[in-house]
């Protein structure tokens, strides 16, 4: 059963499901630049508000090697609902807003619902490997569908070049998937995961 807190912003109902830190394990299965990566994983991820219109998200991967974890990486990002920015939004930067507004209402939110019946989703994340992506899609229901629309690499960093990522809410858990384009091949799939809600 999916509780809505009750100080929730209008924008963020939609992704109320996945507020929450979740935990579980999962599996990497990916073959590029003649070698195979492969293993179990497990994984940790925080969604979290602060009274914005945006969801705060974590993530902290461990490679699982017999007793011992070897870190992967990191990353941390936010998930909002898609909507132009208007006046009485602050930014860019620390710029305050120029106009003020009325709190956003679910008839509002209800105006951006897509042809499909989901809502339009953008997520940014900062991986701990040098990789920025902005990924956009939908969020329908207790589902959610993201392609890369960018992806920002530092000079270090691995070659990385897109991906896309499924995430749904299953018996209570949180599955996902995340298909990449790593190493000079193609999309393809490189990991899923089960997660449970952390008590």
């Amino acid at each position: 059963m999916i509780e809505i807190p009750t100080d929730l912003p209008a924008d963020l109902v939609p992704l109320s499901w996945l507020i929450g830190v979740w935990e579980g394990t999962g599996v990497i299965d990916y073959e590029a630049d003649g070698r195979t990566f492969a293993g179990e994983f497990a994984h940790r991820v925080s969604f979290s508000h602060d009274g914005g219109d945006f969801l705060n998200y974590t993530g902290h991967a461990w490679l699982l090697d017999g007793e011992h974890r070897r870190p992967l990486v990191a990353e941390t990002g936010y998930w909002r609902v898609a909507r132009p920015a208007t006046d009485a939004d602050a930014g860019p930067a620390l710029l305050p807003p120029t106009d003020t507004a009325p709190r956003r209402t679910a008839d509002d939110v209800e105006t951006l619902r897509t042809p499909e019946g989901g809502f339009p989703l953008e997520v940014s994340l900062a991986h701990s490997d040098g990789i920025l992506e902005l990924y956009l899609g939908q969020v329908r229901g207790p589902r959610i569908d993201l392609a890369s629309d960018a992806v920002v690499r530092t000079a270090g960093a691995k070659t990385y070049t897109s991906a896309t990522r499924l995430y749904g809410l299953v018996d209570d858990h949180l599955l996902w998937a995340w298909d990449v384009s790593a190493f000079g091949r193609e999309l393809a799939s490189h990991a899923s995961a089960r997660l449970a809600r952390a008590e």
